[in-house]
């Protein structure tokens, strides 16, 4: 028996497919839906109610699922829900437009402005000025946010969002995420660039505290410097901007680690990402190995510190930045063959990879590469000279501060002519500056803390090189006291002459902070991890140090300290040959007296000629292939697109600190202010969507008052960005629920 061959779906080769049943044809005349290559439904152009008449049957007769309905037509799912409903409760009447906002007057008159202002101004909260003018908490707040215009402006010159009460429907307590099986199966096809985020109403989200991250997280350029940088990822479900917001918001949540989306609920954090679930380990490897291909991690660091730094100085100031740099050593725990460095932090060397880090006067990370294989922090800086000329993008002088690893005059000559000005602590042995020279200095920093030290300024010539050339410097030096009563003087050394010397100091102890960002990162976002596990070939001809020359030289000391040991013994035994008994004037010595007394010299002496010799015979650096054949060295791409991840989610955090601090009542914002923050990045929320054009996070109450008080006077500072969440054009408000809307949702 034949079988009848299946319909199309659309007689027409344009038609925008719903589900595997239906499609949809729009142009200058009107639309069409073909279901089954059935014509269905049809409108002319601008019958918006016969349109949204077909979405919403389309979505009842079950065509299509609601998220590629609402795809087809080009509306969220929560707007398709909408119509779904009003067609319900008052048939095709319902779905007419309306005029969005407020149905009445708005009950926010200038005189009812002016009184909140003034009611808030006495210290009451804002749900206590509400009620005592008749409004909303959300009006009151969006009354203090707004600027009061000046007498001869229109009100209509500041625009503001849609005047509206809260919705008083009940949201969905975690209903089921939106179906986008549909999606998924075109992106396995490729024929999906990437699934845009939808939102659905929903109450008591865990995890929604993310939200609060994204103004922050913009901020930093991560999103827009990678869209810029790479374009876009191949084809599939999981787009660019969702891969990198999703690892933020991981980091954020205390798994910075690509295993550690497997601790974290997928369909929760697929609901901060507008999603029906995150994405698997195996998923974000795939899509981190393929930006990791096109090697273009550096020009994302690159991007994301010019971006850091525009705005970074004063206008007209002949300062661009203060930088700090500084090696860090990330060891390594694997089989593979590494080279070993020296660790500071473990004290002794270890296998391990070396980084160089660039950070702000604050401490906060700015760039990151890969440092060359054995080359110490003097040759990494004239190596990242021109990159951070490119980032700053000018030729004004920067103030570069660094320890005493990167100590080198000829360096700092360099460094001066391209204007670059040094900040470091003098290395070896000085003379100290008289007490005489010294004075008081003090330096008042941002948070407004005045700081006095005793110190000398003063000017000094470093020796550049053995020519007996000299380079002039500024000199900072202090008295500090050492452990066991005692005191020695320290000097600071800069290029500078402009900057006080208050500043100065204050701006080489600062370099501390960057200490501070490794150890935090170590603990918070593991900078230490491997994020790769894959290896290349180290280059076999790269010139390295000679441990045979170390050797060599360590039998030199050995064969010394016995010449000199027994130098001492012979003069000591020529000595007492020489010298009479009592009650005698003279003494014969024999040559054969004088050689046995001295044999034992000639034999050290002997010994050391013959140990220079062999040190002077062996090369000082031979190719890494004679000493070390099959050394590998690790991937480098993937560490550094995860190390970019990591210092935006670390930047993000800080700045909602800082806005803690800066733009809440918060008492003790200064010490636990990263606590609050990552308290309630982790906390639970509404998702309301149902307002065209904005994405309401309303968050639960935090455990007490004052933390509760303090992140609604955030998030009220938040909303005034007018953030849009990425990939969508919903503009993120952010609330705190009051008593009443906690015990309803």
């Amino acid at each position: 028996m034949t079988a009848q061959l299946p319909l199309p779906a659309s007689m027409d080769a344009g038609a925008v497919p719903i589900g595997a049943a239906a499609s949809l044809v729009e142009d200058e005349e009107g639309g069409r839906v073909f279901v089954h290559g059935e014509l269905s439904y049809g409108w002319d152009a601008g019958d918006s109610v016969s349109r949204r008449f077909a979405a919403a049957k389309l979505a009842d007769i079950k065509a299509g699922s609601v998220a590629e309905v609402a795809a087809a037509f080009g509306v969220d799912p929560g707007t398709l829900w909408r119509w779904r409903q009003d067609l319900a409760a008052a048939g095709v009447l319902g779905l007419s437009p309306e005029k969005s906002g407020p149905k009445g007057p708005s009950r926010l008159t200038d005189a009812v402005m002016s009184r909140i202002r003034s009611l808030r101004a006495t210290g009451l909260s804002l749900r206590a000025v509400g009620a005592a003018v008749g409004v909303s908490e959300f009006s009151v707040r969006r009354t203090l946010a707004m600027e009061t215009p000046a007498p001869e402006e229109p009100a209509a010159a500041h625009p503001g969002p849609p005047v509206t009460e809260p919705v008083q429907e009940e949201l969905p307590v975690l209903p089921a995420p939106v179906d986008r099986s549909g999606e998924r199966a075109w992106a396995r096809t490729g024929l999906v660039q990437c699934a845009a985020p939808v939102f659905a109403p929903a109450a008591r989200v865990p995890l929604a505290g993310l939200f609060l991250a994204l103004p922050a997280l913009e901020r930093t350029g991560l999103l827009e410097c990678a869209k810029e940088v790479f374009g876009a990822l191949p084809n599939g479900f999981y787009g660019l901007e969702t891969i990198l917001t999703g690892a933020v918001f991981q980091a954020l949540a205390g798994e910075p680690r690509a295993e550690g989306i497997t601790r974290i609920d997928p369909a929760a954090l697929g609901r901060v990402l507008g999603l029906d679930r995150a994405p698997e380990v195996k998923t974000l490897r795939r899509k981190t190995a393929a930006l990791a291909t096109k090697g273009k991690a550096g020009e994302l660091l690159t991007a994301m510190a010019a971006r850091h730094l525009n705005g970074s100085h004063d206008e007209g100031g002949d300062l661009a930045a203060v930088l700090y740099v500084d090696g860090h050593v990330r060891a390594y725990q694997g089989t593979r063959k590494i080279g070993k460095v020296h660790s500071t932090r473990l004290k002794f060397p270890v296998p391990a990879t070396e980084e160089t880090w660039v950070a702000d006067a604050a401490g906060a990370p700015v760039l990151v590469v890969m440092a060359e294989p054995g080359a110490a922090l003097t040759g990494e800086l004239r190596r990242l000279l021109p990159r951070l000329r490119t980032i700053i993008g000018d030729d004004r002088r920067v103030l570069v501060g660094f320890d005493r690893g990167g100590w080198s005059p000829a360096l700092f000559k360099h460094m001066a002519e391209n204007n670059f000005d040094v900040l470091t602590w003098r290395k070896g042995t000085t003379e100290d500056i008289p007490s005489s020279l010294f004075t008081e200095v003090a330096h008042t920093d941002e948070h407004g803390q005045t700081r006095t030290w005793e110190a000398a300024d003063t000017a000094v010539e470093v020796p550049v090189g053995t020519t007996g050339e000299v380079f002039p410097m500024r000199q900072l030096s202090r008295q500090v006291n050492t452990p066991g009563g005692g005191s020695r003087q320290i000097h600071i050394l800069t290029t500078n002459t402009n900057m006080p010397a208050g500043e100065i100091i204050y701006r080489m102890g600062a370099r501390w902070r960057q200490e501070n960002y490794f150890r935090y990162a170590r603990i918070r976002f593991a900078l230490d991890s491997h994020d790769a596990y894959t290896s290349t070939d180290d280059d076999p001809e790269r010139s390295v140090p000679n441990p045979a020359k170390r050797l060599a030289y360590q039998q030199v000391l050995a064969a010394r300290t016995r010449y000199e040991k027994t130098l001492a013994e012979t003069d000591a035994a020529m000595l007492a040959a020489r010298t009479p008994p009592p009650g005698t004037s003279t003494i014969l010595i024999t040559n054969t007296m004088h050689n046995k007394i001295t044999a034992d010299l000639l034999t050290a002496e002997t010994a050391l000629e013959a140990a220079q010799a062999a040190h002077k015979g062996i090369p000082a650096r031979v190719p890494l292939g004679e000493i070390a054949p099959g050394q590998r060295v690790l991937e480098s791409e993937t560490k550094l697109l995860s190390h970019a991840i990591r210092m935006a989610a670390f930047n993000t955090a800080s700045t909602l600190a800082r806005e803690v601090r800066t733009n809440t009542g918060y008492a003790r914002g200064e010490d636990e202010a990263h606590t609050l923050i990552r308290q309630v990045l982790t906390g639970s929320g509404d998702i309301d969507p149902r307002i065209d054009g904005y994405l309401t996070i309303r968050l639960d109450p935090l455990p007490t008052q004052r933390a509760t008080t303090a992140i609604s006077e955030l998030c009220t500072h938040l909303t005034t960005t007018e953030t849009r969440y990425p990939g969508t054009d919903r503009i993120l408000r952010f609330e705190i629920k009051n008593k009443e809307t906690s015990l309803k949702n």
